[in-house]
């Protein structure tokens, strides 16, 4: 159960970034155009991508020498401290939201949905690689439940932007769970960088 919990906060926590893809589907809520669809493709990719991750590093973890995980960890550090200074001097107060309808088909807004998830770089740095790279000293099970309870939060996180978009000043909340998010993966940063440090005194 803690593993799903550190999962679900995690994730939680990379997914709530203002990027291409998290914007897409806050415009979608506001237009009340195929909200489910959008949502549902963004939380089954991000299903399928986290697990991939997970499984690529636990498929390979045979070969991870004291060396290559010491340069793992570094990645994941340099990537966490980036992560962190992006939340600090992100500017959500200059966000601007399309509400006005295009009328866009079916066919045309899962395509965009696609490529809103699948060509953005970030969706494979924060799912593949961190939440792979992170997890990767977990024993199988407990990566199953931490991917699990990840996805639960892409699920959760996709869904309720989608349809309470509406309802809820988007921008302001943003902007006032930054500093939450900053915390979380200060800690996150303090663990790994724990860990290169053990590598060292050992």
């Amino acid at each position: 159960m803690s593993y799903i919990i550190l999962g679900f906060i995690t994730g939680m926590s990379l997914i709530l970034a203002i990027g291409a893809q998290n914007i897409f589907v806050i415009e979608q809520g506001l237009k009340k155009e195929f909200i489910f669809i959008v949502c549902l493709i963004c939380s089954i990719s991000d299903f399928l991508l986290i697990y991939l991750g997970i499984f690529i590093f636990h498929y390979f973890q045979s070969f991870f020498t004291p060396l290559i995980e010491l340069i793992l960890n570094l990645l994941l550090l340099v990537f966490l401290l980036h992560f962190i200074w992006g939340k600090i001097s992100s500017e959500i107060n200059k966000l601007n939201f399309t509400i006005k309808k295009n009328q866009y088909s079916l066919s045309s807004v899962i395509f965009k949905t696609l490529g809103f998830t699948y060509l953005n770089p970030h969706v494979y740095s924060d799912t593949v690689f961190f939440l792979g790279n992170f997890s990767k000293n977990f024993i199988l099970r407990q990566k199953i439940f931490f991917g699990l309870g990840t996805s639960v939060s892409s699920i959760l996180f996709f869904f309720s932007i989608g349809y309470l978009s509406n309802y809820f000043e988007i921008e302001k909340i943003w902007k006032n769970i930054n500093l939450i998010i900053v915390m979380f993966m200060s800690f996150l940063t303090i663990y790994v960088f724990l860990n290169i440090i053990n590598f060292f005194i050992s």
